[in-house]
């Protein structure tokens, strides 16, 4: 539902993690980013009043240590790697209303706020911290997640079990947080809210945290060896963890200090399975300890592998998403993501996994019912045709052309709105996906199953047929546009546009599908078609694109 008890329209405010600036983006960031993107456009659909932000995180040692190599101010070096996240994100259409960088005013007076508040509460506190630390994760670990392992030249090291990056022995003194003051109360949140971490599985996974040793965390880190970030209040020695910094932007874009519950009390977000203890254990406990509210939901994704592999520098297989759209198209990419990507499991990629599957479902199958529709050799007159009762009667009768079939499609077709709506409020895009799918094969179906193209149209009983199976037609395929708007925008703007579906029709209560066959008047019904802007999507030639293939064990014959 997107209004109150009033009727007004309520808000929604959803958000991808600030992308951490160490690297260009790849195409599990694109994932995270057009997962908020069509949850974002759902809602505004729907009528909501969504708010939707992403950004960069530009703080830390990491990005410390990379502008040094790469010979740059920090600053410059963030800025030149948040615009490539900025344009790439622009280029697939990721419609944000608000895009932060953590190196920004008004998130430095945000972050210096949010610790004032916790240290006058007394949950800050100075101490002298000693412990494994990770600094690819910035991460201090228990002993208990610290496992041993040999690196490149066979010596004895430790490693964080579940990064695998390797991990130093460090003793500082630094603030650290009373975490472990919040453990039953992080326990009760998760007991009155099971779905408050989506999917089970990572809710299951939180709940097992809670049971284990919750030491205080370490929120602050000698400025000697991390000048990167801000300072603690009143302690220029001492600059703010960078995963404390991070997390406020979330406050930051809701307008904190400034609070506003209309959106903080809306907050949802979209984050990869690496970075969930920060947002399902440490944000929550944050925010218990300032007094607000907690996130109404953490939606949770698994990651994206290459021909079976992790994306990595040192392998060359990181794949990157402004490239590939160049061959595959944004819609397409969009839609790939969407279509495979499984959020409690890793999902693979590899070229020819994307052709064989926009070719079938975007060319051939929702690509093809639209060519059949509105090419001049079946619509002559190029307009929305007439839908005759008589010949598409409510109830199937003796005489009538239309089958059993056809009712089980129409049935189909009428509660798909409802179906792609509960998939899409539970981020299972991949699911509205496939129903959707699953109704573009009837309908092709239903024409095959007809071959209007056959009917002498001389005939005015012929004519009535004719027409209405395409009116039929046309109805699923305004349907399908209009529920495709969130997943792929160019491409179900081309669909609705050549239907000369206008831009107010397209919102989710214009999913009214058949009226006539309720007895109630089409306003579509006679009007003239949109341009033809060509091929709704043009099929990718396999010999023209550089296929990579999932690496196969190879058999080595013995010779005797």
């Amino acid at each position: 539902m997107c209004t109150d008890s009033s009727g007004t329209s309520s808000p929604f405010y959803i958000t991808t993690p600030i992308f951490y600036v160490n690297a260009s983006p790849h195409i599990g960031h694109m994932y995270s980013a057009v997962t908020a993107d069509y949850l974002h456009r759902y809602k505004i659909l729907r009528g909501c009043h969504s708010m939707f932000s992403t950004g960069t995180d530009e703080h830390g040692l990491k990005i410390q240590q990379a502008a040094e190599i790469a010979g740059k101010d920090p600053l410059s070096f963030c800025t030149g790697i948040s615009e490539k996240f900025r344009h790439t994100f622009d280029s697939f259409d990721i419609s944000y209303t608000d895009y932060i960088r953590t190196t920004e005013k008004r998130h430095r007076d945000a972050v210096e706020h949010f610790w004032t508040d916790l240290c006058s509460k007394g949950y800050i506190y100075k101490g002298r911290y000693e412990g494994w630390y990770s600094t690819p994760d910035e991460s201090f670990l228990t002993p208990t997640q610290v496992i041993d392992s040999t690196d490149s030249l066979g010596r004895n090291i430790k490693i964080s079990a579940e990064s695998g990056h390797e991990v130093e022995w460090m003793k500082e003194d630094n603030y650290m947080f009373r975490l472990s003051e919040f453990r039953s109360d992080l326990k009760q949140w998760l007991r009155e809210n099971p779905r408050a971490v989506q999917p089970e599985k990572f809710y299951h996974i939180v709940v097992q945290w809670l049971e284990e040793d919750m030491p205080d965390l370490s929120v602050s880190r000698q400025s000697n060896r991390l000048q990167w970030g801000i300072p603690v209040p009143g302690d220029p020695e001492q600059t703010i963890y960078v995963w404390l910094d991070a997390l406020v932007n979330y406050l930051t874009v809701a307008g904190y200090p400034e609070y506003s519950s209309q959106w903080w009390n809306s907050a949802h977000h979209v984050v990869g399975k690496d970075i969930l203890k920060f947002h399902a254990i440490y944000w929550p406990a944050f925010l218990l300890a300032a007094g607000l509210p907690l996130p109404q939901v953490i939606y949770v994704h698994s990651h994206w592998t290459v021909n079976g592999k992790k994306m990595s520098k040192s392998l060359g297989n990181v794949v990157d998403p402004l490239e590939k759209s160049q061959t595959f198209t944004v819609d397409g990419m969009r839609y790939f993501l969407l279509r495979q990507g499984v959020p409690d499991v890793d999902c693979d990629y590899y070229d020819d996994k994307v052709v064989k599957l926009l070719n079938s479902e975007l060319a051939d199958s929702l690509g093809g019912l639209l060519n059949r529709c509105v090419a001049p050799s079946l619509n002559p007159a190029q307009v929305y045709p007439q839908f005759c009762n008589m010949s598409f009667p409510k109830e199937p009768k003796e005489g009538s052309r239309a089958v059993l079939e056809d009712y089980q499609m129409l049935d189909c077709v009428a509660r798909l709105p409802a179906v792609v709506e509960e998939h899409y409020e539970n981020l299972h895009a991949y699911k509205a996906l496939e129903a959707i799918r699953g109704c573009v094969r009837q309908t092709n179906g239903f024409i095959q199953r007809h071959t209007p193209w056959k009917l002498d149209c001389s005939n005015s009983r012929n004519k009535s047929w004719y027409d209405t199976i395409l009116h039929v037609s046309m109805e699923c395929l305004r349907i399908y546009g209009i529920l495709l708007q969130p997943v792929v925008p160019r491409l179900s703007d081309k669909l609705l546009s050549r239907l000369g579906v206008r831009p107010e029709e397209r919102k989710w209560d214009n999913l009214d599908f058949l009226p006539k066959y309720e007895g109630r008047e089409c306003s579509l019904e006679g009007r003239k078609l949109g341009p033809d802007t060509g091929l709704l999507f043009s099929r990718l030639e396999r010999k023209k694109v550089e296929i990579q293939r999932p690496m196969k064990a190879t058999r080595v014959k013995k010779k005797f």
